[in-house]
Order: structure tokens, then C-alpha cells, then sequence
């Protein structure tokens, strides 16, 4: 007999989340630019940079449940308690940018879907409201509200973008060719390195710890229902990331920021009709919307985190606590509501700018990190990278750094 549907949305729930959240703007309108300037020819990058996202996030995984703490209390436990200050001003730097950025990319998603006057007042106002709707949701809902909000989210987004991949007609026996004898065209080096790299997410991965928490996974039965999630979860994006290509295969596609979103609306919108580009509009909604969401309901969980490392308390919960009714989680859901909402005043370019190179620093750290503790048996036991593992990191760490320093120099 197959599962009862409750059962199977269980087992499923944190897969969508982790697509869900891992999957924004930046995805969209990398995918789809590379697509237009490439065709094709590019759609087994975006699951290669799942695979590779896939393999970051089960180290993560794979540490909790070895050790029965989060990887930030690893970091502090095992490699000096000095880092606890420099991930702490990082992330508060990347909570301003990356906040600032998914409310503007709301904005943008509301500007295509019901304009309110012009443009920029229509990006302001339906800004804020997604905003506000985030942390309604987060502050009031709890966690069972928030993966059923999540898992509508990810339906919304994936079977309109991917209805729109099938809608376009791509090239197929291209697609075939290009899944099966990979390749680089000339020029398509840095489209390839930014799909890689921005497909899945980056200190959002972290969030994935506490959720796990909530789950209260440990050992290799909660290791077994990572590897589950995650794989359900980098599957889809790396679907959703691939489609974005196909779908910039069929146009013509220019510019740069969120609004890129919307001029390749438009051109949808000549080939397959008004209907055509509603449907991806609602796609892009659902991908915007949700990594809004994941992050308003997974980062203040690092701040408490960071708190409870400073007061010695971390790994702790009293009883039955939900964390998310404490004082320092609600204060940081605030925080990421209502700071960063005068960057809808800025160019959404701006602003995706500082979100990309700040991004930029952290992949390559996690992978070097990764490499450090999951390899000791003394730490970790049974549960210790194999050869081929660090092998894999070692690849990874390489690669982002390349990303990262290109990315860098070419926004300087």
C-alpha cells in the first residue's frame, strides 16, 4: 500500500523547503540569460551546480548528525572560538544585503503581476507588503504552517516554470546532446561559473541545521532522512535551474537584476501569448517569494544560535522550547523586515551587486570548513568523509574560490 498523503508530506516537506529557499532571483535571470546567449547547450551546468550544492549540504547534515550540533558550533567548538566574531559580522552584513535584495526582487515580481501606479512606486509598495506577509507568516504561523505555505510555494513555482520549459518547445535533441557530452561554447566560461554558483543557495545551506533540528534527526536514521530531503530537494533545482535555460533558449534576453525578469516575461509573452507570461510571472513570484520566506524563517535561527554560543548555552533547548517564540529570534525577524526595506529606494542592480559579492566569501569558507571537520574520525567516528568526499570538496573549494575572486574583481 502506498503511504497515507500526511506520511508522504512529512518525508517530503524539508525537500521542498531546501528547493524552495535555495532557489531566487539570482537563479532565474542567470539561468535565462545564459540560456538566450547559448541555447541549451548549457542546461547540464545547472545540474551540475545542484550536484555540488548537493555534496556541500550533506557535509552540513552529516556533521549534525555525527556530532549533535549545528556546523556554527562546530566551527566554534573545534576551530576557535575567533571565528564566532568573524562569521557573526559577516552574517550581519550578508542579512542586511540578501534582505534588501529579496524585497526588491518581490517588488519586481509585483511591478509584472498587478503594477500600482508607475514602476518604482509599484516595486516599493508591493515590496514592503511581501515583507511584512513574510514575517506575519513566520512570527504567527509556527513551523508546521511554514512548511505548508512552502510546499504550495514550491508547486507554484515549479510546475509553472517548468509548464513554460515544455510550453516553449526547446530543442530536445540539443538538450539530449547537452546532458549526455557536456561542453563549453566559446565565451560561456562565466555564465558557466555563475549557474554553478548561484544555484541552490549560500548561508542559507545553514538553515537546513535547525530545521533538521526541529525534526530532532540524529544518527544514521536522521542521516539517511537528509540525504532524502536534500536529494529531493537540490533534484528539483536543479530541474528548475535547467528549465530557466531552456526557457532563455527560445528569446532574446538583455540587461541585468531582477527586472531581467520581466523583459524576459515579455518576450514569453510574443511566443506563447498573454497566458504564457502570466504563467511565468507566477513562476517567478513563487521563486522569489519562498526564498524570502526561507530566509525570514531560517536565519534567525544563526543569531540565537551566535547568542547562545556567546552565553555558553548552545545545543541546549529547555524542555519543549520553540525557539522561535524566543525574544532573540524575534527580534532578528524584525530586524530582517524592516532594516533593509529602504534598498527598495536603490536600483535593484545595486543591491543584487553587494548580495553576489558578499555571497561570493562564503562557499569556498564552508567547503574548506567541511574538509576540516568532517575528516577527523576523532570528531565525527564512523561518519568521516571517504576519499572520494574530500576529493569532491577539494574540487568545490577550488572552484568557488575561482568564482568567488572573478566575481569580486568584476565588480571593483
Amino acid at each position: 500500500m502506498p503511504p497515507p498523503k500526511d506520511e508522504w508530506f512529512a518525508k517530503a516537506a524539508l525537500g521542498f523547503i531546501v528547493a524552495a529557499t535555495g532557489v531566487g532571483a539570482g537563479d532565474v535571470i542567470t539561468g535565462g540569460i545564459a540560456g538566450s546567449k547559448f541555447g541549451v547547450v548549457l542546461a547540464w551546468v545547472a545540474l551540475g551546480g545542484a550536484a555540488v550544492k548537493f555534496l556541500v549540504a550533506e557535509g552540513v547534515a552529516r556533521w549534525q548528525m555525527a556530532a549533535g550540533t549545528t556546523i556554527l558550533e562546530g566551527w566554534v567548538g573545534r576551530l576557535g572560538r575567533s571565528i564566532r566574531w568573524i562569521f557573526f559580522v559577516y552574517f550581519l552584513f550578508w542579512s542586511y544585503s540578501v534582505g534588501g535584495a529579496l524585497i526588491s526582487a518581490c517588488g519586481v515580481a509585483g511591478v509584472g503581476l498587478f503594477p500600482i501606479g508607475g514602476v518604482q512606486t509599484s516595486k516599493i509598495v508591493w515590496g514592503v507588503f511581501h515583507s511584512l506577509l513574510g514575517f506575519g507568516l513566520v512570527w504567527a504561523g509556527g513551523f508546521r504552517v511554514f512548511q505548508k505555505v512552502m510546499a504550495f510555494l514550491t508547486a507554484t513555482m515549479f510546475v509553472t516554470v517548468l509548464g513554460t520549459a515544455l510550453l516553449i518547445r526547446p530543442d530536445w535533441p540539443g538538450l539530449v546532446r547537452s546532458l549526455f557530452r557536456p561542453n563549453l561554447p566559446p565565451g560561456s566560461t562565466a555564465w558557466v561559473l555563475g549557474v554553478l554558483g548561484g544555484i541552490g543557495g549560500t548561508v542559507t545551506l545553514l538553515s537546513y541545521g535547525y530545521w533538521i533540528r526541529e525534526k530532532n534527526r540524529s544518527g544514521r536514521a536522521g542521516l539517511k532522512a537528509c540525504r532524502f530531503d536534500l536529494g529531493l530537494g537540490y533534484v528539483l533545482t536543479g530541474f528548475f535551474g535547467a528549465a530557466m535555460v531552456l526557457i532563455g533558449s527560445r528569446v532574446v534576453v538583455e540587461g541585468e537584476g531582477a527586472t531581467v525578469a520581466l523583459a524576459l516575461a515579455d518576450q514569453l509573452g510574443l511566443v506563447l501569448g498573454p497566458a504564457g507570461r502570466w504563467i511565468f510571472l507566477w513562476g517567478f513570484w513563487g521563486a522569489v517569494f519562498s526564498s524570502l520566506l526561507g530566509v525570514w524563517q531560517g536565519v534567525p535561527y544563526l543569531f540565537v544560535d551566535f547568542l547562545r554560543l556567546r552565553r555558553g548555552t548552545a545545543g541546549r533547548r529547555a524542555g519543549d522550547e520553540d525557539l522561535t517564540k524566543t525574544a532573540a529570534y524575534r527580534a532578528f525577524l524584525a530586524a530582517l523586515t524592516f532594516v533593509p526595506l529602504h534598498m527598495l529606494w536603490f536600483k535593484v542592480q545595486e543591491v543584487q551587486v553587494v548580495y553576489a559579492v558578499l555571497g561570493a566569501f562564503f562557499m569556498p569558507f564552508l567547503a574548506l570548513t567541511l574538509l576540516l571537520l568532517n575528516t577527523k574520525k576523532a570528531w565525527v567516528g564512523e561518519f568521516r568523509n571517504r576519499w572520494p568526499t574530500n576529493a569532491a570538496l577539494a574540487l568545490t573549494l577550488a572552484l568557488f574560490l575561482y568564482l568567488g575572486l572573478k566575481q569580486i574583481v568584476e565588480f571593483l
